[in-house]
């Protein structure tokens, strides 16, 4: 038999916990949409280029995507926790 490395938890706390890895995955979502105006128009006026392209058009696009996969990264590594929410498993 394969023990369950899922944490045994009431509803409550699965709820709980499911909200709270929402709230924070909105304000990642927050944290990269202010990045990516800053990277993107802050950096507009600048004159310093990354293979012949402006560096706002490189940190708006490129740099968001980077900073997004690191964002996941910490969230999943750090916050994420997996827990059985109750559907049929095909064990």
């Amino acid at each position: 038999m394969k023990k369950n490395k899922r944490a045994s938890m009431s509803d409550a706390q699965k709820f709980s916990l499911v909200r709270r890895e929402a709230i924070y995955t909105g304000l990642a979502l927050c944290g990269l949409i202010i990045f990516w105006l800053i990277a993107g128009f802050g950096t507009a006026s600048s004159d310093v280029k990354i293979f012949h392209l402006p560096l706002w058009a490189v940190l708006g696009s490129i740099g968001v995507w980077l900073v997004a996969i690191l964002i996941s990264a910490i969230l999943s590594k750090v916050l994420f926790k997996d827990v059985d929410l109750g559907g049929d498993d095909d064990d």
